[in-house]
């Protein structure tokens, strides 16, 4: 179900991967948060994707489900379909 979401793709990954400040919303934790419309509807276009090799399965494929916003450390990075604000990635290590 929907409301698993977040254990399966952020509490579980983090735990395995030893990143005690990952995977949570408490004191002492990355302020990193994905806004989800679980009614919206989109279809996938490759070129659009922001990832390295933009190709997937997907493509062409009408979906159920968007990502409105996602904020990484308290900072918003992903908003109206757009990435804004400066990269700010960092490499992460086991806790």
């Amino acid at each position: 179900p929907f409301e698993r979401l977040a254990e399966w793709m952020s509490a579980a990954p983090a735990r395995l991967a030893g990143l005690e400040r990952k995977g949570a919303i408490a004191v002492g934790r990355d302020a990193d948060l994905v806004i989800v419309d679980p009614d919206r509807e989109v279809t996938v276009d490759g070129s659009h994707l922001y990832h390295r090799h933009p190709v997937t399965p997907y493509h062409g494929a009408t979906l159920k489900g968007q990502i409105a916003m996602t904020i990484l450390r308290g900072e918003t990075v992903f908003e109206h379909g757009q990435c804004v604000g400066r990269p700010t990635g960092q490499l992460l290590s086991r806790s």
